[in-house]
C-alpha cells in the first residue's frame, strides 16, 4: 500500500475508532473538531458566526481570570453572562494559580450554565505567565495538579486542560504533564504543540505528541496551526490524538471548523467563502459587537479582525488603514460594501 492510501486508511481508522464523537466526562461532543480558546478573540459574537456553519463542534470562551472574576471585575463577568443558547457545547476557560480560588470561580461558572470548565496552562503571555499562571504552571506541576483537584472536588461537570510542549524546548515535560492531570482528574486535554518560549512563532510540532494517546486514556485534542481541512486531516494522522482544536485558523475563516468536519467524514473539500461572502459576515460581526459592548467600544473591538476578512484582496492593507481609523460606523460599512463590490465585479 503506498503512502497516501496509508494515509488514508489510518485516518478512516482514526474516524471509525471514534465515530466522529467523543465523550468528555458524562458529556457527548458530536465532533472531534473543537474551537480552541483565545484571549479577547472567542467572545460571544465569534461563537456565534462560528456556530452558524458548525452545529455540533464545542466551543469555548475566552479566558476568564479567576482572580478578577472572584473580585467582581464587571468585565470578567461579561465573558461569563453574554451567552446563547445554541452555542451548546460550550466551555468555560478560568485561568489562575491558586487551587481555592480557581475552584470557586469554577462553581460560579457551572451556575452560569458551562458544559465544561476548562483550565488554562497554557496562556504564553507574560504578563499572565509572571503572574504564576498559564504555562507557568507546566513548571509548578504539583500547583497544577492541585488546581485540577480543587477544581473536579468542587463542580459536578467535566474538567478538562490545555497546555504546550513544556516551557522551553529543554523542558518538554508534556507526556509526564498529561499523566499527571490525568491522575488528577482531568477527563480531557488539549495539547497546543508549541513551547511556552515558542509563543505563536516557529512550526507546532504535531509529532511530538504522536505516542501521547498510549499513555493517556481520557480524549486528547491537538492544537497549532490547522489552518485548512487538509491540515486537519494531517494533524490528526501525524498526532494521533483523538481530535483537534482550531484557534487562530478561524480568524476570518469563521467556516474553517465545519469544512474541517465535513472533510474528515466525506473526503470531499467544501469551496472557500467568498470575499464578499467574508464581507458580510465581518457586518454582522460588527454588530454584534456593537450590541454586546455598545457602539464606540465595540467599533474599536472589531478593528482586531479587520486584517483577517479582508486578507488576500487587492490593496489590503490600503483598506485595513482605512478601517482602523475610522470611527464611524456609516463610513465603515461604506468602505465594506466598496470591497464586496469590487471583488464582485473581479470574480
Amino acid at each position: 500500500m503506498n503512502q497516501s492510501r496509508q494515509q488514508q486508511q489510518n485516518t478512516q481508522n482514526l474516524l471509525q475508532k471514534n465515530s466522529f464523537a467523543i465523550n468528555i466526562g458524562n458529556i457527548k461532543i458530536k465532533s472531534i473538531v473543537s474551537l480552541a480558546p483565545m484571549a479577547g478573540i472567542t467572545d460571544m459574537p465569534l461563537r456565534q458566526i462560528v456556530r452558524k456553519f458548525s452545529k455540533n463542534c464545542l466551543l469555548t470562551t475566552e479566558m476568564i481570570s479567576s482572580e478578577m472574576l472572584m473580585q467582581n471585575r464587571p468585565e470578567e463577568h461579561e465573558k461569563i453572562t453574554v451567552h446563547n443558547e445554541n452555542e451548546y457545547p460550550l466551555a468555560f476557560q478560568i485561568s489562575g494559580h491558586k487551587p481555592d480560588l480557581m475552584a470557586k470561580a469554577a462553581s460560579i461558572l457551572e451556575k452560569k450554565g458551562a458544559s465544561i470548565i476548562d483550565i488554562n496552562m497554557g496562556c504564553p503571555v507574560k504578563k499572565v505567565v509572571c503572574g504564576g499562571d498559564g504555562s507557568a504552571l507546566m513548571k509548578t506541576p504539583k500547583i497544577a495538579s492541585d488546581i485540577v483537584k480543587a477544581v473536579k472536588d468542587t463542580v459536578s461537570i467535566p474538567v478538562s486542560v490545555k497546555f504546550r510542549l513544556g516551557y522551553t524546548a529543554a523542558e518538554q515535560n508534556f507526556l509526564e504533564f498529561a499523566k499527571l492531570m490525568e491522575d488528577s482528574g482531568a477527563d480531557a486535554m488539549t495539547i497546543h504543540c508549541r513551547t511556552r518560549a515558542q509563543m505563536y512563532t516557529g512550526n507546532a510540532d504535531w509529532t511530538a505528541i504522536s505516542k501521547i494517546k498510549e499513555e493517556i486514556n481520557v480524549p486528547v485534542f491537538a492544537n497549532g496551526d490547522i489552518n485548512s481541512p487538509e491540515d486537519a486531516k494531517k494533524c490528526l494522522e501525524i498526532s494521533k490524538t483523538d481530535g483537534i482544536a482550531i484557534g487562530r485558523g478561524v480568524l476570518g475563516v469563521p467556516d474553517l471548523i465545519s469544512r474541517a468536519e465535513h472533510f474528515l467524514q466525506t473526503g470531499e473539500l467544501l469551496p472557500e467563502l467568498t470575499i464578499p461572502q467574508k464581507i458580510e459576515l465581518l457586518k454582522t460581526h460588527i454588530k454584534e459587537e456593537i450590541d454586546l459592548r455598545g457602539k464606540t467600544v465595540g467599533l474599536q473591538f472589531v478593528r482586531k479582525f479587520y486584517p483577517y476578512y479582508i486578507k488576500g484582496i487587492r490593496d489590503a492593507s490600503v483598506y485595513r488603514g482605512a478601517l482602523v481609523r475610522e470611527d464611524s460606523l456609516e463610513k465603515v460599512m461604506e468602505i465594506l460594501d466598496i470591497i464586496a463590490e469590487k471583488e464582485t465585479i473581479s470574480a
